[in-house]
């Protein structure tokens, strides 16, 4: 390929190519899908360009890779057309070719990696990576099926798969030259060394997606694993009739990439996930080790080039997993090898709620993992004899040990990541504190320098360039485009607050945000909104310490007051809702069936529909999302405080210029420090109060026979029998994310907010600050943090 070429010619010289060559088509014969792949592939073999030449992250000789169950791409080819300084000419050559690129970049699937908040916080991490050149290389899994899709049936969640790799997908890359066995089961046999026997053996083949840097030629990537069965194919049993056994074990080792977290109710999907942990960390670990052998010998310089970030407890068996490449397969001894693997890992924790901290069955993880289990008893048994001689007492030694006696014992993943690691760190001030202080005190009492705060970011080249170009072009007609290298820059809009017509153009581009989203409703509800909305939005993961349930309780009180003529609000407003819930989450469907009972009811009532209607926009995913977030009015970030690690979706809302509605309550916090008071509505209990409820004697039941609340307890048995197991969770179950605690302040803070918005300078004014105070919550801020603090980069 000349390298003299523009790229912008190459993109041209590539389109047609493809369409010839890949496709087999006349430019005259194809479709729109044909264009799709055509320029998706074009533009790939541009950035493989780059990553032949080797223009590759490269400020600093260490090689980050950040492991992680979930990365949440979403669609790719508009992204990297924005970073790659591409999107004109690629608008230009599919008009000469006859299409829209809005419509070509509606075509590409959502790539089913990921499921919420963790997996796109590691999309942005690799974004933002590639845009500061530092050496950050993703590493997942190849899942073929995603969590699911899901649909609504009689207002009830319905899965199916997400089978995004139906007709192929463009970015893929497949490297049949990168491939490892993956080891499970069997038995050890000890010697002068270890050896690990009779075991099972899956191979972990590479296939790479790219990742380009914003206008710097520097392109990193994200290395995903694909499971393939190890042996020869039983043409025995095959000539022999039973193709079930020939094809068994192919099934069972395929079975570890075929779908993101399946179900662990269940004995054979438990322990699936303990094989796709261990099968992406296994994988990635050998992949580091081979290229840092490329080029050095010596391990005791492995911590100066070679880093893994663990995204939250799912990969933490990379510490026993490196001890045993160190130990067993490249003999180091134990003390030296237990220095470099501790000055190698770093951990991100995403919760502090108990339950969501992964154990493992002791029984299980030995069967499956032999001799990683008596590496991590040997890890233990030297943490817990080293406290013993520096007198600690015996109750924080139960506390603090990786395994949890009992019955059954139980290996505790997250005591394993911070006792394995240099660098512990939370993702937002608030949740940071916790995690020291309520979470792991005593470790936070060994080592108060392992532990760190590192609030989440986005990127703004996905959520706003992308998500919002109109408004994006607004601001850098405005301000000038240094604020695309600086996020921070945006604060210059600042003081645009009082200027008439900034305000007109970004209430008109406003306007057409909302439009498509109330078009985007109609065609996938069928529900019609008055043109003037006021677009109440609420998307997230259906879960009760995200209390969308909260939200349901205030739009009955809502409807109750219209039916009684008390309401008193004259602006329509649409609250919108999306998220999916766990399969096996049963109050969590629960509550997706009340928000339609709400739905149905009001669009049943011409009363109650002209002044409030209820949406619940199915298969929520990043390109929903990105039409979302642009159109919203008021953000909803109502979990309990204390609850919510940081959030992400507020921070899109916010650099949108959408004001939060929420609680104290993870990076609402500090979004509220960025804006200033008068810019955020915040209500509820803080931490301290929350805590302070459930040491006093909380009673829910009490509050729920107060009118406000008996009222809407009435409507809400009254729209379904099952909804009375809803009340039965808010009163006599405890309520234990503190609904109705929070409710009445909930209330009283909607008039202000509606008031607020009829001023429209006032309105404008809190939408401008949001935006021009986002800059902290780039994820390019968040990366150079680890980068400077954590992996301890050159440069």
């Amino acid at each position: 390929m000349n390298t003299d070429v523009p790229q912008a010619q190459l993109l041209r010289d590539g389109f047609d190519r493809h369409l010839l060559f890949s496709l087999g088509k006349k430019p005259s014969d194809a479709s729109a899908y044909d264009a799709y792949v055509a320029l998706s592939l074009s533009v790939r073999d541009i950035m493989r360009k780059q990553y032949v030449e080797g223009k590759l992250p490269g400020r600093s000789s260490k090689r980050v890779y950040y492991l992680s169950m979930e990365f949440l791409i979403g669609q790719m080819l508009g992204s990297h057309l924005i970073n790659l300084d591409l999107a004109a000419e690629a608008d230009r050559l599919l008009k000469d070719a006859g299409f829209s690129l809005e419509n070509i970049l509606a075509l590409e699937p959502d790539a089913a990696l990921g499921n919420g908040g963790l997996g796109r916080l590691a999309a942005c991490f690799l974004d933002s990576a590639a845009s500061l050149d530092i050496p950050v290389f993703g590493a997942g899994l190849c899942y073929e099926f995603g969590l699911f899709k899901q649909s609504i049936a009689n207002g009830e969640q319905r899965e199916s798969p997400d089978v995004w790799l139906e007709r192929g997908y463009p970015w893929l890359i497949d490297r049949q030259d990168i491939s490892y066995r993956v080891e499970f089961y069997g038995r050890t046999q000890h010697g002068k060394t270890v050896t690990w026997l009779d075991t099972e053996v899956i191979m972990a083949r590479a296939r790479d997606m790219i990742q380009p840097g914003f206008r710097n030629d520097v392109v990193t990537h994200l290395r995903l694993w694909w499971a393939e069965h190890s042996s020869e194919f039983r043409l025995d049993y095959f000539q022999h009739g039973d193709y079930l056994r020939a094809m068994e074990d192919q099934v069972r080792a395929e079975s570890i990439s075929k779908l993101l977290y399946p179900s662990d109710n269940h004995a054979m999907g438990y322990e699936l996930r303990l094989k796709q942990e261990y099968f992406l960390v296994s994988a990635t670990l050998q992949d580091a080790l081979r290229t840092f052998l490329a080029s050095e010998k010596n391990f005791e310089k492995l911590p100066d080039h070679v880093f893994f970030q663990l995204n939250d407890t799912h990969p933490a068996v990379a510490v026993a997993e490196l001890m045993r490449l160190l130990v067993d397969v490249n003999h180091l001894e134990w003390n030296n090898a237990w220095d470099i693997t501790r000055h190698c890992i770093g951990y991100t924790n995403h919760t502090i709620m108990p339950e969501a901290l992964e154990v493992w069955n002791l029984e299980l993880f030995g069967r499956l993992l032999p001799r990683h289990l008596e590496i991590i008893y040997d890890i233990n048994f030297r943490f817990l004899k080293w406290l013993r001689e520096q007198g600690t007492s015996e109750q924080v030694i139960e506390r603090v040990s990786v395994i949890q006696e009992g019955h059954p014992k139980k290996i505790r993943m997250a005591n394993l990541a911070v006792v394995g690691s240099s660098a512990v760190n939370g993702v937002s001030a608030l949740h940071s504190r916790l995690v020291r202080e309520n979470l792991f005190p005593d470790y936070a009492g060994l080592w108060p320098e392992k532990f760190h705060s590192k609030t989440n970011g986005v990127t703004f080249r996905r959520w706003l360039i992308s998500a919002n170009p109109a408004l994006a072009d607004l601001i850098t007609a405005t301000i000038g485009d240094s604020w695309l290298g600086d996020q921070r820059a945006l604060a210059k809009l600042g003081t645009f607050k009082d200027d008439t017509a900034l305000r007109a153009r970004w209430l008109t581009i406003k306007d057409q945000n909302r439009q498509r989203l109330r078009q985007i409703i109609a065609d996938k509800t069928g529900q019609q909104l008055p043109t003037h909305t006021f677009f109440d939005v609420h998307v997230k993961r259906i879960h009760e310490y995200k209390r969308q349930l909260l939200n349901c309780l205030r739009i009955i009180r809502i409807i109750i007051d219209i039916l009684a003529g008390t309401d008193g609000i004259d602006q329509h407003r649409t609250f919108v809702f999306a998220g999916k819930a766990a399969p096996s989450y049963h109050k969590a469907k629960l509550i997706i069936r009340l928000i339609h009972a709400l739905a149905d009811h009001i669009e049943k009532n011409p009363a109650i529909k002209k002044k409030i209607q209820v949406v619940f926009l199915p298969n929520f995913c990043v390109s929903l999302a990105e039409k979302i977030y642009p159109a919203s009015d008021l953000s909803e970030q109502i979990s309990t405080a204390g609850t919510e690690a940081s959030g992400t979706g507020n921070m899109k809302f916010m650099l949108n210029g959408v004001p939060t509605l929420g609680t104290l309550d993870g990076a609402n916090i500090e979004i509220g420090e960025e804006v200033g008071a008068e810019n955020i509505y915040i209500f509820g209990h803080t931490v301290e109060g929350i805590r302070g409820l459930a040491q006093n004697g909380y009673n829910p039941v009490a509050l729920a026979e107060t009118p406000q609340l008996a009222e809407v307890f009435q409507f809400m048995t009254a729209l379904g029998g099952d909804f009375r197991e809803l009340k039965d969770a808010l009163t006599y179950q405890g309520d234990p994310y503190f609904h109705l605690a929070d409710f009445e302040s909930y209330m009283e803070i909607q008039r202000k907010i509606l008031a607020d918005f009829q001023d429209e300078k006032l309105w404008f004014a809190k939408c401008l600050a949001n935006t021009a105070h986002a800059g902290k919550f780039s994820s390019d801020r968040m990366v150079a943090e680890y980068a400077r603090d954590i992996w301890r980069l050159d440069g």
